[in-house]
């Protein structure tokens, strides 16, 4: 394993431990519902009010509606499988993507805020999402579909951690 020396403590480059909450998968995917519905019905619409138009109209609508449902089949199961998130009292470590898999790890001494976001998809599942926002030019950190009550441990954690930890976050 490698490890960066910063600031007095190690932070080792190393996969994160856990996962979401499985409950994710079901919000993604009806999210993905949503979004299928939505342009579907866009399409549709026109397409059965619009004589000249309806042929074509209606076979996007049949398009986007397939992709749609083939994308909320297969990707939410995909992305909860990559998906994997860990805190140490050293730093945030998230990874995520589905074709294209991105690592992040946010020492805690470049973490500048917190948050916690509950969308009313997110309240019905009754998940939440953590966000870390660093001194990076990369931005912020987002761990999304945690349970509720523990993304608010988990930023009240992070909170406590990082007003402990030395440096100004710049």
């Amino acid at each position: 394993m490698t490890s960066l020396e910063g600031e007095g403590t190690a932070v080792r480059l190393r996969p994160p431990n856990n996962r979401l909450d499985e409950r994710a998968v079901r919000w993604w995917r009806t999210q993905s519902l949503i979004v299928t519905a939505g342009g579907t019905a866009v399409l549709a619409v026109p397409g059965l009010l619009i004589a000249p138009a309806r042929g074509w109209l209606l076979a996007a609508a049949a398009v986007v509606a397939v992709l749609g449902l083939a994308e909320a089949a297969v990707f939410p199961g995909w992305r909860f499988r990559v998906h994997r998130w860990e805190i140490t009292d050293q730093a945030v470590y998230v990874r995520t993507g589905a074709f294209q898999q991105q690592w992040r790890i946010a020492p805690m001494s470049r973490i500048q805020t917190v948050d916690t976001r509950r969308g009313p998809l997110e309240r019905a599942f009754g998940l939440a999402t953590v966000t870390v926002t660093t001194a990076s030019s990369k931005g912020e950190i987002e761990i999304e579909g945690l349970d509720h009550e523990l993304a608010a441990r988990l930023a009240e954690r992070l909170t406590l951690i990082t007003q402990a930890t030395p440096g100004d976050a710049t």
